[in-house]
């Protein structure tokens, strides 16, 4: 079996693809609801802090109860348990029966304690503030049962290599959610400049622009039942959870609940140190800029890893490690190729990105800066991300709360520290913090894989993330003279000037980066872009 990205099998490829294109779509469609939403309620001042905070309340509490226990659990234990005579029907609805009870409680519990959840992550926040966010929470908590829902439908799905849904079914909930925004600003009005003040919602105002995020969560999980039944699966409720192996899931959640633990009082002290920048750069300007360097990680990363994931836990199961090895280094390989390229492209067209949001220069500044402190970290990301999972085929749940630890560690020292800096500089000092931190936590990953697996590739791993780093030193020059070009970095360029000049300007700057970038890989004779361009290029031969 060939090392190469794309030749681990046809199967591989064509799920990433899928799994790519239904993300691209989603992750286009989000950010048309972002531009709707800053249009609506403004990126700087009080409604947009309080539903950036009270909309991200539903991620933080069900990331510490189920999020990534049930992707670290529920595939290798489902690859496992298809062995059994049914295929693992009976521990795929007890588990899910289980899970479903779970997130059902805690859904309620989070929702009566809105006040108390929202008060204290929002600290810093004025009284009325604070209240506009803790209206929002109502609506938004029930979100808790309905992502748990669909991550555990959509995992199923992803251990039956049915990969299409997860990714395409967030489309669905974009849709609902622009149309709410829509009928919001038809209803009351947008406030693009942020100026409107929390005392000045309503209770109407609240559900419309609430409660359509809540819907559009809903429709993308129930939506997913209809492709159980494509598969032949059907749900039936099953308390009787002993004797299919619970107990093994049991040890490998213990330690992903602690890692969970541990990531949400890291995101819970970013949340109340950057609150202090209320008028500045705060809690959604972070949000914005996270969303941003989230879209090359989903669109790339998350595709190829989850095609990946499967077959490393399929390989783990038959205990064939130099497989689980090999499928490492061709997800790291293949994933860095492209996140090396978006990584340039999205710390030079910062600016204009942030322009697509807001419009005023110095809040363009403000959004552009967070961004490029993000995105100085987004390799070490992904490649994290991509070890992680392997740790997680692996069995191995234990080993990824350690070096989280660590990493948690150093944020919750660091963003401490950020307290001190200029308000204006809050958001920036936080995002540093977190990419030093992932830098670092990716290495000591790197190191406990290698000796768990007694390598990891390491030197061929290197040697090409070398050759990446290496073409996209021309590609970054020139991408930064035609930014200087476009007036990309003063008040008033045409890269800054409007939405329709900063898109214009990002689409131009990628395009000439991208030739530039993949012009001398292929003088490189980069044996990675070999491998992805072979596919395209027997389908033009033919």
């Amino acid at each position: 079996m060939s090392n190469t990205p794309t030749s681990t099998g046809g199967s591989i490829g064509r799920a990433s693809a899928f799994l790519a294109s239904g993300t691209i779509v989603s992750r286009l469609l989000g950010f048309v609801k972002l531009i709707v939403l800053a249009g609506m309620i403004g990126q700087l001042g009080d409604s947009a802090d309080a539903f950036a905070l009270a909309n991200q309340l539903p991620n933080t509490v069900y990331v510490i109860v189920a999020g990534g226990i049930l992707t670290a659990v529920l595939v290798p234990q489902i690859v496992r348990a298809s062995q059994h005579l049914d295929g693992g029907t009976a521990y795929i609805n007890k588990l899910l029966t289980l899970a479903l009870s779970i997130l059902a409680v805690t859904t309620i519990l989070g929702t009566l304690f809105a006040p108390a959840i929202t008060g204290f992550i929002g600290i810093n926040l004025p009284a009325d503030q604070k209240n506009l966010a803790i209206a929002f929470a109502y609506w938004c908590l029930p979100q808790m049962f309905f992502y748990g829902l669909y991550t555990l439908l959509g995992e199923v799905l992803n251990a039956r290599k049915m990969f299409g849904p997860f990714t395409w079914v967030p489309v669905l909930n974009n849709v609902v959610a622009i149309a709410g925004l829509l009928v919001f600003g038809a209803m009351y009005g947008a406030d693009a400049s942020g100026n409107r003040a929390a005392g000045e919602f309503t209770p109407a105002m609240i559900a419309v622009l609430a409660g359509s995020a809540t819907l559009g969560v809903i429709v993308q999980a129930v939506v997913l039942f209809y492709f159980w039944k494509r598969i032949g699966l059907r749900y039936r409720p099953d308390f009787h959870f002993r004797g299919v192996g619970l107990g093994a899931a049991g040890k490998m959640a213990t330690w992903t609940f602690g890692m969970l633990l541990l990531t949400t009082t890291a995101g819970i002290v970013e949340t109340q140190v950057v609150s202090l920048a209320t008028g500045e750069a705060s809690i959604a300007v972070l949000a914005t800029a996270w969303l941003i360097f989230m879209l090359p990680h989903s669109v790339i990363t998350v595709s190829v890893a989850t095609a990946y994931f499967t077959r490393m836990s399929e390989h783990a199961a038959l205990e064939k490690f130099d497989l689980v090895r090999t499928d490492a280094s061709s997800a790291i390989r293949g994933t860095t190729l492209i996140i090396v390229l978006a990584t340039a492209v999205i710390a030079v067209c910062a600016y204009p990105f942030a322009a697509v949001f807001v419009a005023p220069f110095e809040q363009v500044q403000g959004i552009g800066n967070v961004i490029i402190a993000f995105i100085l970290g987004l390799i070490a990301f992904c490649i994290l991300f991509v070890l992680q999972r392997t740790f997680y085929a692996l069995g191995d749940t234990r080993t990824p709360f350690f070096f989280t630890l660590f990493q948690v560690v150093l944020i919750v020292l660091g963003v401490a520290g950020c307290a001190g800096l200029p308000v204006e500089w809050i958001a920036v000092g936080i995002a540093l913090v977190i990419t030093v931190s992932g830098v670092l936590q990716c290495l000591l990953a790197a190191v406990l894989l290698r000796r768990r697996l007694g390598g990891i590739d390491g030197r061929r791993i290197v040697r090409s993330l070398v050759k990446y780093l290496a073409a996209a030193i021309i590609p970054v020059g020139l991408g930064i003279t035609l930014l200087f070009i476009l007036g990309g970095n003063v008040e008033d360029g045409f890269a800054v000037a409007s939405r329709l000049t900063a898109i214009l300007s990002m689409l131009l700057i990628g395009l000439v980066m991208a030739a530039a970038y993949f012009g001398l890989l292929l003088v490189m004779r980069s044996a990675e872009l070999t491998a992805f361009l072979a596919p395209l290029q027997r389908r033009l031969g033919r």
